[in-house]
């Protein structure tokens, strides 16, 4: 009777066909990856959401969600089963479908608010008890849409969403005890207080405390309002683990939920729907209404958000490669732009990094930076192609440091994390400021992250900031060997000094971008001295082990050194994952290897370049990753990680542009439609970036280097609509390279707009307003980008400002 339900809603609803696929190829029916790679792709498709498999990354820690959410929306409704992502592929049983999760995170976080349907008597209101089993085999996805059959009670659960709403249907058997549970104790993180109370006969209102996320000492609340498309027969709440049929409300600390029970003798369909803000209940009631008036047409408002993702997803038209190529590569499009996340109301309010509530002007506010993961192409692509979303995510940043006193490193809703080090805040905003996006706020922009480059926040500040700064500028890189709480400020999460050496490479790469903002502002004494920390990468390369390598403050280097662990004083990676971390200078860099043929020689070792020519898969899996968590057990390319992601370009510095594309296409091959074809976490939308970068031969090295790095596109066509915002007029980028595969990759030639390209790499205004990027490949490697003025530029070498 389900399947029957469902295929009667999908016509009504006008997507049948996008259901149908994602029923036989995202859910249960799955076949092995190979299986679609032997059928070859043509044209590029009709409707490309039909080609995305929401469920890549729910199994092997990618932690993503397979919910509904619309494109970059406050509200990400999904089933949780477990894990950090909230939703882990090889559990068999859901315990709620939450409002809130983040694609491909490290850490548990979000998960609040599940929502679950039963049947029966309420008598117990643990999770773990009222939770049912399901079926990969009963569960479809598709962009805007989940689905999935409750074996325990029998029920057909349906979700889809709009920018600031959950909606949520459920199909009941026949029974007078229809039950909703709303659990405002449970999340994915730490909830430190929460309040749930009954509104009439229809609504269900509160509110969620929670934070510390990966052992940060964050906090926010985030508040609901959930509507009825009928009056409920009954109502209760509960505390800690004892229902109360009657009673209207409850809070604290400790358990508290509240449910609605309905009469599914004859209609048998509850729809809810949830309006979330974080600001207040009047917030939560305001975007509700607005977005969703008196309707409950769950139908039409799948609909509506499957239009939207067709139209998001119809920005680049791949053509030619397998189908199961393009099918991972709509699916990274489509993960790629579910973060950040709308943070204000539809008023414009919000709730800023000081607790009070304020007004946006000129732009929509914006929440969930993980910038440490987004700066390298996730936001380069946003510019590409949703400009206008890049400017907000930018402005929302510069309002972080108005309204709380510093710049974020990796902000969680309305409150620092600390999570991560170095100081990803600087190439995120300069690399917005390179494109126009802060016209009108640079001055302010600038100051801000000026601050932020050369002092520390206040003791009573929550922010860690730059925690090694001091020593920084006094020798030229953080030592080892400092002590938290004394020697640096501990205030939770990451600290730069226990990663004292992946800290000043990251600082030194922040100050190169941020000496292009200070010159392009007429800074010219801060240009030069950023310039020249710009550089300060030297002070800790080694000669004598041709490694970066931690030194103490008296100069002395860390002995015994074991390059491949380092000590873990570089976090998330050993010496070997970090050698390639100098954005801004890799001619430089290229230098202290010992010129091009030594580079090289690094390369191909740190590639296992010999084992991809004959199995490039099998080398990635098994020569690459040690393990999802594993960031220092190898001396090679880790994948599943940021800082060595751009390291297959750095071919392009030695003169081997053939071997960027051999290791490119190696990488891609971790990238299936399975549910464990996700490269380590997503990243907020990170991994999935790079992959969609990488496939049009296209890649950013350098955040506000205004250059983007050439190489061989994974398909023969690629059609990219340039986004529109303000001045910007957009335009239409057409990338060819016929015959394209995984053995005709090599660049034997390029041209944009009928002339030769001879250099590895694009200004980012020829490609700015469309174009067309003629390839052509070959089998074998040729000459092309292989002389010394072909290579990129190094835009923070040391020079005269």
């Amino acid at each position: 009777m389900r399947s029957l339900i469902g295929g009667i809603r999908a016509r009504i609803a006008g997507t049948v066909a996008g259901v149908m696929t994602a029923a036989l190829l995202g859910g249960g029916l799955l076949g092995p990856p190979g299986a679609a790679a032997a059928s070859a792709a043509g044209d590029p498709p009709a409707d490309p959401t039909s080609l995305v498999h929401p469920f890549v990354g729910t199994e092997n820690f990618g932690n993503t969600f397979p919910g509904a959410s619309a494109p970059f929306g406050m509200v990400q409704v999904s089933p949780d089963t477990g894990g950090q992502g909230g939703y882990d592929y090889d559990q068999n049983a859901i315990h709620g479908f939450s409002q809130t999760h983040l694609s491909g995170v490290g850490c548990g976080v979000a998960g609040e608010l599940p929502i679950m349907p039963t049947t029966g008597a309420v008598t117990d209101v643990d999770p773990e008890h009222y939770r049912s089993t399901y079926s990969h085999d009963d569960e479809e996805a598709t962009p805007g849409y989940y689905r999935v059959g409750l074996k325990t009670y029998g029920i057909d659960a349906e979700l889809t969403a709009t920018r600031r709403t959950g909606w949520q249907r459920y199909t009941f058997p026949a029974t007078g005890a229809a039950n909703v549970l709303f659990n405002t104790a449970k999340a994915n993180q730490n909830v430190f207080g929460s309040e749930i109370r009954v509104v009439g006969d229809r609504t269900v209102e509160g509110r969620v405390e929670a934070g510390n996320f990966c052992a940060g000492k964050d906090r926010h609340t985030v508040y609901f309002t959930a509507t009825f498309d009928r009056p409920f027969a009954s109502y209760g709440t509960w505390r800690g683990t004892t229902p109360s049929p009657g009673s209207r409300e409850a809070a604290g600390e400790g358990g508290n939920g509240a449910w609605a029970t309905f009469d599914a003798s004859q209609d048998r369909d509850v729809v809810v729907k949830v309006g979330l803000s974080y600001t207040g209940p009047e917030g939560a009631r305001k975007n509700l209404a607005t977005e969703t008036g008196d309707s409950y047409d769950f139908d039409a408002t799948r609909a509506a958000l499957h239009d939207t993702w067709r139209e998001k997803l119809d920005a680049i038209r791949v053509g030619g490669g397998t189908e199961e190529r393009q099918r991972a590569f709509y699916t990274a499009l489509y993960h790629a732009q579910l973060h950040p996340n709308v943070a204000g109301d539809v008023d414009g309010r919000y709730t800023g990094f000081d607790g009070a509530v304020h007004t946006a002007s000129g732009y929509t506010p914006y929440q969930n930076f993980s910038l440490w993961d987004t700066y390298r192409p996730q936001n380069q692509l946003l510019e590409l192609l949703e400009p206008g979303v890049a400017r907000d995510v930018a402005l929302s940043v510069v309002a972080i440091g108005r309204d709380g006193g510093w710049l974020p490193r990796w902000a969680l809703a309305n409150s620092e994390t600390n999570i991560m080090t170095g100081d990803p805040v600087t190439p995120f905003l300069v690399e917005a400021w390179s494109k126009g996006l802060l016209a009108g706020h640079e001055n302010e922009a600038y100051a801000l992250l000026k601050k932020n480059a050369t002092s520390t926040p206040p003791a009573d500040s929550p922010y860690n900031g730059r925690s090694g700064v001091d020593y920084y500028r006094k020798l030229g890189y953080v030592p080892s060997g400092l002590k938290l709480g004394t020697d640096c400020a501990d205030k939770g999460g990451d600290n730069d000094c226990v990663h004292p050496a992946s800290a000043t490479l990251e600082y030194s790469a922040a100050d190169a971008a941020l000496a292009l903002m200070a010159r392009g502002l007429g800074h010219r004494a801060d240009a030069r001295m950023f310039a020249e920390r710009g550089q300060t990468f030297r002070t800790l390369w080694d000669p004598s082990i041709g490694h970066f390598r931690p030194r103490t403050a008296d100069g002395a280097w860390v002995t015994p050194y074991d390059p491949v662990e380092a000590g873990k004083q570089f976090h998330e990676g050993g010496a070997y994952q970090y050698q390639w971390l100098v954005p801004q200078d890799p001619a430089g860099l290229v230098e202290l290897m010992g010129g091009r043929r030594a580079a090289e020689k690094r390369l191909d070792d740190f590639f296992a370049y010999d084992k991809l020519l004959t199995d490039p898969a099998g080398t990635a899996r098994k020569d690459w990753i040690s393990a999802p968590y594993d960031y220092y057990g190898k001396p090679t390319y880790n994948p599943n990680n940021e800082p060595d992601l751009h390291a297959p370009y750095m071919y392009l510095w030695a003169g081997a542009p053939a071997k960027a594309a051999t290791a490119v296409r190696a990488a891609m091959t971790l990238f299936t439609t399975g549910p464990d074809g996700m490269t380590g976490n997503d990243d907020l939308g990170t991994m999935s970036a790079w992959y969609v970068f990488s496939s049009l031969g296209l890649y950013p090295t350098m955040s506000g280097g205004d250059f983007l790095a050439l190489s061989s596109p994974q398909f023969a066509s690629a059609v990219v609509r340039i986004g529109r915002y303000g001045t910007r007029q957009g335009g239409t980028l057409t990338v060819t390279a016929p015959g394209a595969s995984d053995t005709k990759r090599y660049v034997r030639s390029v041209s944009l707009n009928g002339r030769d390209v001879a250099r590895t790499w694009l200004d980012w205004g020829q490609v700015a307003h469309g174009g067309k990027l003629a390839h052509r490949l070959s089998t074998e490697p040729s000459s092309w980008g292989t002389g010394p003025d072909a290579e990129p530029p190094s835009v923070g070498a040391t020079r005269k400002g």
